[in-house]
């Protein structure tokens, strides 16, 4: 057991410090426009969509430079659409309709991404937010695995996650029900046997070897950043007990960790993921660009208020992960108790 350093002591101005900040961010939601609330990440994601042709054409060239640069379009294209775009699919974050974002969830989680939509939504929005750092339900130990040493986990596991994903896929459609299970397959089939099948009628791939090992380049191109992001913005931070847990405010600002921008990780994972991490779970059901405008808002009132607010940067987190990954990765983190606030 270990007191959290930076938490404000009683409970009971919990709720009211999380209804202003709530008042703040919708005066500046409420002052945006659609472009700015949607629009923006729309426009991303339909140029990634938009993109995919001229990556699939470069790889038909024999130039080694431009085929490269084919693979690099189609990894970082394949990235937005399953990180950025089924995560912001998976909040209902890209639009307002409830409709339209069950559409979304499908074509972005399940065609894109090949996983069960139901199965992405239980264990990101209700399970890891709900409980953010819970131990046992929201403490991101989906990530840990503690039989591989340290170099494997961070260099070598990350390139296994384009097979494990679809793998998995189809373990947890097993136990769905008939209908969900069936929809499930076909959608993830759609999406896997298209990248495939445009490799071999478009890219000119001549034999189904170098097309799955086409298909397992581009899928892992940033799978070291993205697993990577998954554990550092939250392993390492203060852990709580299921019947302990602080309130929601506190729990957050604690909990949840930034990295600074980055170009490449802002455009294929978006900013909730990446710099405005603790914004995203403070306010889940906003976009990408609204998270990085009410950032400043958010910054401000937890400093205002002596609450933490956890940054730091990705070399920063690698080396730390790196120097005490048994601590972090394979030992039970201690339980924080912060005294008065549960």
């Amino acid at each position: 057991m270990e007191p959290a350093r930076g938490a404000p002591q009683g409970s009971g101005g919990a709720e009211a410090l999380l209804g202003e900040l709530e008042a703040r961010v919708q005066d500046v939601v409420r002052a945006s426009s659609w472009w700015e609330r949607h629009g923006v990440d729309c426009a991303i994601l339909a140029l990634s969509l938009l993109a995919l042709p001229s990556g699939f054409l470069c790889l038909c060239s024999e130039n080694v430079l431009v085929f490269v640069l084919g693979i690099t379009v189609l990894g970082v294209c394949h990235y937005t659409l399953t990180v950025k775009g089924s995560h912001l699919a998976t909040h209902g974050a890209l639009t307002e309709s409830k409709r339209w974002s069950r559409i979304w969830a499908l074509f972005f989680v399940e065609v894109c991404t090949a996983f069960p939509a139901e199965y992405a939504k239980y264990g990101h929005v209700k399970m890891h937010h709900g409980h953010t750092n819970v131990l046992g339900l929201g403490d991101s130990s989906t990530w840990r695995l503690p039989f591989l040493n340290r170099y494997v986990y961070m260099f070598l596991a990350p390139l296994l996650i384009p097979i494990i994903t679809p793998l998995v896929a189809v373990e947890r459609l097993s136990k769905a029900e008939l209908g969900t299970a069936l929809r499930g397959l076909a959608l993830v089939s759609l999406g896997l046997y298209s990248h495939y099948w445009l490799l071999l009628n478009v890219s000119g791939f001549r034999s189904p070897c170098s097309a799955l090992a086409c298909m397992l380049v581009t899928r892992s191109l940033l799978a070291h950043p993205y697993l990577h992001v998954n554990i550092f913005q939250h392993i390492g931070l203060p852990m709580f007990s299921r019947d302990k847990k602080p309130q929601r405010i506190h729990m957050m600002s604690l909990g949840v960790l930034n990295l600074p921008r980055l170009p490449v990780l802002d455009w294929a994972f978006g900013h909730s993921l990446i710099s405005c991490h603790v914004e995203h779970h403070l306010f889940p059901r906003l976009s990408d660009n609204m998270c990085l405008k009410v950032k400043p808002v958010v910054s401000q009132f937890l400093h205002e208020k002596h609450l933490p607010y956890n940054e730091d940067t990705y070399l920063a987190r690698f080396w730390l992960f790196l120097s005490r990954y048994e601590e972090f990765m394979v030992q039970t983190p201690p339980i924080t108790e912060l005294v008065g606030l549960q």
